[in-house]
């Protein structure tokens, strides 16, 4: 067995060999007949080698721990995770031979526990989404292991000043683009650490100044919107998302309000409605997330448009939609939740013809010092 020094450089080795062999995220243009002269593009974070956009924070995350000295060759890794996460950092533990257990709601999607599973990860379910902190802390105790904790340091893990993360590609891909400063980037919050990211990307690169600001959309059975509006950081709730990845229902160390320009409240039926809406413009099906991110973003351009402005709206494409077969895009599912979609997929088909979109949402704005 080599002795830990050697272990660890070729662990960081192993991760940055499978980074170099990786290429950049597409970003796609999203042509929409109900918009002029405002251009929507989708980050497609779902062609990463795990299929969604925490394979980023997910290496982030590895790398950190192993240079902290928190992760050795025998150290078993623990996550609380709604899926998404676990699917990525169950592929790194595999890659550097570590064991990976990830504590998860009992709805999480079976299509995401067989892919924890597929890179050898087990999967440790608990009743409620409450739970999954307290009973990861325990496992790493009990385990001598890790707890990597994605909701504390997913702020801290990546680099937000560059070294090709999200925000940084974004900004590189539009340059060619006829706005290549967006007037929005919309996304939406899990632990708070893409929105950090890029809202600190935001303000180092010098896009606030011309204009370039950040949207964080929010789903139901989420405090991020109540915390962000109120500027209180003791809230909680009583349930979990249902979109699964983003919302929580306690405010997480790494969300950041101070960074976010504007927060949205999006009902769960409208994302569900969003959807459908996606895949019939771009032929393909998407998460759950997604479907709030376009919610918010196509609010956003329409204002734009109703205002005689012209520029674009960045949002994220977070996962395919091949794991939520059996929820996000099951009529029977839908109908379990009582949610119509009816309302909202009539809003969205009346915006294609005319342009206007302008749903009754909850909207904070930062208070400016």
């Amino acid at each position: 067995m080599p002795n830990h020094a050697q272990w660890l450089s070729d662990a960081i080795a192993r991760i940055d060999a499978d980074f170099n062999r990786s290429s950049d995220t597409h970003l796609i243009k999203l042509d929409l007949p109900g918009l002029q002269n405002i251009d929507i593009y989708l980050k497609d974070e779902s062609t990463h080698p795990t299929g969604s956009l925490k394979h980023r924070l997910a290496r982030s995350l590895f790398l950190f721990g192993l240079c902290n000295g928190w992760i050795t060759q025998s150290t078993p890794v623990i996550e609380a995770s709604s899926g998404s996460t676990a699917v990525s950092e169950a592929y790194f533990a595999k890659l550097l031979g570590l064991r990976f257990i990830a504590v998860m709601p009992r709805t999480t999607s079976a299509q995401k526990i067989a892919k924890i599973e597929f890179y050898g990860g087990e999967c440790h379910l608990v009743n409620s989404g409450s739970e999954i902190y307290t009973e990861s802390q325990r496992l790493a105790r009990e385990l001598g292991g890790h707890y990597m904790d994605q909701f504390t340091y997913a702020e801290r893990a990546t680099d937000w000043r560059g070294n090709n993360n999200i925000a940084e590609s974004i900004f590189q891909q539009l340059q060619r683009e006829p706005h290549p400063t967006p007037r929005w980037i919309v996304v939406s919050a899990g632990t708070g650490g893409t929105s950090s990211t890029i809202g600190r990307y935001i303000r180092y690169g010098g896009h606030l100044a011309r204009g370039c600001e950040l949207c964080v959309a929010d789903p139901e059975n989420s405090v991020f919107y109540e915390a962000f509006a109120s500027g209180r950081s003791d809230i909680t709730g009583q349930c979990g998302s249902r979109i699964e990845g983003i919302g929580r229902p306690r405010v997480e160390p790494s969300f950041n309000p101070a960074v976010i320009d504007r927060m949205v409240r999006v009902p769960d039926a409208a994302s569900f409605a969003a959807l459908r809406y996606l895949e019939r413009h771009l032929g393909r099906r998407c998460g759950g997330s997604t479907g709030t991110n376009l919610i918010a973003t196509l609010s956003l351009a329409s204002q734009m448009q109703q205002a005689g402005e012209k520029g674009s709206v960045v949002t994220l494409l977070c996962d395919g939609g091949d794991r939520y077969i059996d929820t996000y895009f099951n009529p029977d599912w839908i109908a379990h939740q009582g949610l119509d979609l009816t309302d909202w997929e009539n809003a969205l088909d009346d915006f294609d013809r005319t342009g206007v979109f302008e749903p009754d949402l909850q909207v904070a704005q930062l208070r400016k010092l």
